[in-house]
């Protein structure tokens, strides 16, 4: 996995923006809300994202994943290289990302970008 082929996944999704943050973190947001960080500075390349609150001890707990830091309590995962998983599982779990951060949006902004 490469930066390039996560701005693919991440821009197929509807109403999605990227900009960058706090002069180094590529992020994807939906509505507004931040769906998907990837840490620009790092080398291995790392990335925060969101995992249903069931999956969120169990991703912490495997190797290269912990709490991502300020955002963990909203169930926020870190992974140390985003090589370490597979493009099918970041499809997963970027468009799962998407769906949650998407599904706690305003009704009004959620038909918004259903119509777009």
């Amino acid at each position: 996995m490469d930066i390039e082929t996560m701005r693919s996944i991440c821009r197929s999704f509807r109403g999605v923006t990227e900009d960058v943050k706090w002069g180094h973190d590529l992020v994807f947001s939906v509505g507004l809300k931040m769906f998907c960080v990837v840490e620009l500075d790092e080398t291995p390349v790392s990335a925060s994202f969101k995992v249903k609150d069931e999956e969120f001890e169990e991703m912490t707990n495997r190797q290269g994943f912990k709490p991502a830091p300020y955002v963990a309590r909203y169930k926020w995962v870190l992974i140390d290289d985003i090589t370490r998983m597979s493009r099918s599982d970041w499809e997963f779990y970027l468009q799962q990302s998407y769906k949650l951060v998407k599904e706690k949006l305003p009704l009004k902004i959620r038909k918004e970008l259903d119509n777009n």
